[in-house]
């Protein structure tokens, strides 16, 4: 490595290299977000009591959820939380997306909010990973994005801890439909966020839809691509099979409704000779699906 490059962040050097984002959200059909107000640990979750920490851990291995610590962008407002912490359990599978919520002032509290009846919450959420200590670049490229967000929606807008792909910063999550948005510029936030309460998404920037799998959300963006489409409800996955695929690699055929277009992708895994995380040390590997075909 040049002496030029030891001192790049991670998400220039992926830039740099043209690193694909599609297929690279989060997995989650299910997040739960719990407001703290940091610090937060580069392992966020060990800000919690450990018992609960442990809870919500086996919770989200049991439903495929992830869980998030947030606050409110802004330092200033960090020391003045209220006693009575937000939560937010959204269910993000497509045709099952909802959210509720509550508040929590005890461990016992927090714990039982998995399972808790909670309130509707019928607004959007945003969430910008601005978590400095898990990696660099979330904090120098997030918290301007969610400073710009949050004068545009000072309430749905949170900052949270890691939510993964920091080499795509900054990350930014809309809620709770799990749209993962990576590179986005404090200029181009705000209109993406007003698209998607239209219904809308911005493929460009789209690494992929949370609940779905990484294939299908890779053959996902090849199919709106290849139709134009761009409603958050397009392309409603009805199909998704193993496909044939050369030694080595994975392959699958997907199959979309709404509008009607096949997709097959294989999935590589390439060797790169930098960081994927400021804090990660070459040699990495990055997995890529390649385009096979889309008959649409």
């Amino acid at each position: 490595m040049t002496a030029a490059r030891e001192y790049q962040r991670c998400a220039e050097l992926a830039e740099t290299a043209g690193d694909p984002a599609e297929g690279t959200a989060p997995p989650a059909r299910h997040w739960l977000l719990v407001e703290h107000p940091g610090p937060w640990p580069r392992q966020a979750l060990a800000g919690l009591d450990p018992a609960v920490s442990a809870a919500l851990g086996a919770w989200a291995g049991e439903v495929g959820a992830r869980v998030v610590l947030v606050r409110r962008p802004g330092r200033r407002d960090r020391d003045a939380v209220e006693p009575g912490r937000r939560w937010f359990r959204v269910d993000a599978r497509p045709g099952h997306e909802d959210v509720r919520t509550g508040t929590w002032s005890s461990p016992a509290e927090l714990a039982a909010a998995v399972h808790a009846d909670g309130d509707p919450h019928p607004d959007p959420l945003v969430l910008v990973c601005a978590h400095g200590r898990h990696d660099a670049c979330c904090a120098v490229r997030g918290r301007p994005l969610a400073a710009a967000l949050v004068a545009d929606d000072p309430e749905g807008t949170w900052e949270c801890s890691h939510i993964g792909g920091c080499r795509f910063a900054p990350a930014m999550v809309l809620l709770p439909h799990g749209l993962t948005y990576g590179g986005l510029t404090p200029l181009e936030g705000p209109a993406v966020v007003r698209d998607h309460r239209c219904g809308l998404v911005v493929p460009g920037r789209l690494r992929g839809r949370s609940a779905l799998p990484p294939a299908v959300q890779a053959a996902q963006h090849h199919a709106r691509a290849a139709t134009g489409a761009t409603r958050l409800d397009d392309l409603r996955v009805t199909d998704v099979v193993p496909d044939d695929a050369p030694p080595g690699r994975t392959g699958w055929r997907i199959t979309f409704a709404s509008p009607d277009c096949v997709v097959e992708v294989r999935e590589r895994f390439v060797p790169v000779d930098r960081p994927l995380t400021c804090a990660a040390r070459p040699a990495g590997r990055i997995r890529v699906f390649d385009l096979v075909d889309a008959r649409c």
